[in-house]
């Protein structure tokens, strides 16, 4: 690229710590920071990616919209929190300037199949100021075009199982509380499980209403069928809590778990295609015990079956180099909200932007 890729980083937790090294690494520049948290606010950025000085100070997420006006950034990468709902008021102001958007927001991975109205309302604004946004990251490569090379290789499907687990510690807060960590088993059968069972009429409803909570999967089945151009006919998600056997710390939440307390979610999406070919994918989100770590598992069954396991993948970091290396790939784009599964398969940066 022919100038500094000039990058805006919104939310400056625990995975922009190495996004935004990344981004140097590679040749870019963070311009800008803003986070809610007043203990960052006012910080040089350097202090979050325990560097040199960086002459950039987070500024308070309100004056986003003046921030870009005055560091013009190329790209904002918004790490903040789950859902469209949660980052749609970040990214409309992205947006409204003219500025590009890559998130680690798990339901931009696919946010069609979720919550409509928000995709498209992003979609026409992002078009009508001539920039994109996407939502990427780890899915975006173990969960999706790994998946997808292994269906390449294969004469006949009749069923593709997915399972991902994740230590909740890595992500903050937001996302320890999305998986229901720190909850009673009833408290979370009323709220993080409440959809469990819905019938589809009642979910196309809570979708009308930007009102359905889906798990990471569920937009990564929503991908998968539009990466390989199946025809889902039927779609369903079941959250089940993951208990305590004995009392656990969580860091993120500073609680101490006691035995039967929540300390994570498993989440089941399962879907059947007009092709005849069966989706069974569950992610596994908790606070670990000591003994226990990342795993990524796929398998696609056929002719031939075939197996594949990741053993003690380092998500964060994962995540955070997917992001910096699909930026490229974002601001060359067309305009609106696009899917990675409409944009090539990922690439390794060999030389700077």
């Amino acid at each position: 690229m022919d100038e500094k890729v000039k990058v805006l980083q919104v939310g400056c937790g625990k995975m922009s710590k190495y996004i935004m090294r990344f981004v140097y690494d590679k040749g870019g520049i963070v311009v800008g920071a803003v986070d809610v948290n007043p203990d960052l606010i006012g910080k040089d950025i350097s202090q979050v990616m325990d560097s040199d000085i960086k002459d950039v100070k987070i500024s308070n997420v309100d004056y986003l919209g003046d921030l870009i006006d005055e560091v013009n950034p190329s790209i904002a990468v918004v790490t903040t929190m789950s859902t469209l709902n949660d980052i749609e008021d970040v990214c409309r102001i992205c947006l409204k300037h003219g500025v590009n958007v890559i998130t680690t927001c798990e339901e931009a991975f696919y946010g069609i199949n979720s919550n409509p109205n928000v995709f498209k309302e992003l979609d026409t604004l992002a078009k009508a100021n001539n920039c994109t946004i996407t939502g990427c990251g780890y899915q975006d490569v173990f969960w999706g075009s790994l998946v997808t090379n292994l269906c390449a290789s294969t004469h006949k499907i009749t069923k593709i199982k997915g399972l991902s687990s994740y230590n909740v510690e890595d992500y903050g807060i937001a996302l320890a509380k999305a998986h229901g960590a720190g909850l009673t088993e009833e408290e979370f059968f009323k709220t993080i499980a409440s959809d469990n069972n819905m019938s589809e009429e009642i979910r196309e409803k809570k979708m009308a209403n930007s009102d359905f909570f889906p798990s990471y999967m569920w937009n990564v089945v929503g991908w998968l069928n539009a990466k390989l151009g199946f025809h889902i006919t039927k779609i369903k998600q079941e959250c089940l809590p993951i208990l305590t056997d004995e009392e656990l710390h969580s860091t993120t939440l500073n609680l101490n778990l006691d035995k039967g307390i929540v300390r994570g979610m498993n989440a089941v999406v399962t879907a059947e295609c007009e092709e005849g070919i069966i989706f069974e994918v569950e992610c596994i989100g908790k606070v670990y015990t000591a003994d226990e770590h990342d795993v990524n598992e796929w398998t696609i069954f056929g002719e031939p079956t075939t197996k594949m396991v990741n053993d003690s993948p380092d998500t964060v970091l994962l995540t955070c180099a997917d992001i910096v290396n699909r930026i490229p790939d974002i601001i060359n784009a067309r305009p609106g909200f696009v899917f990675t599964c409409e944009l090539g398969e990922p690439h390794y940066i060999a030389k700077k932007f």
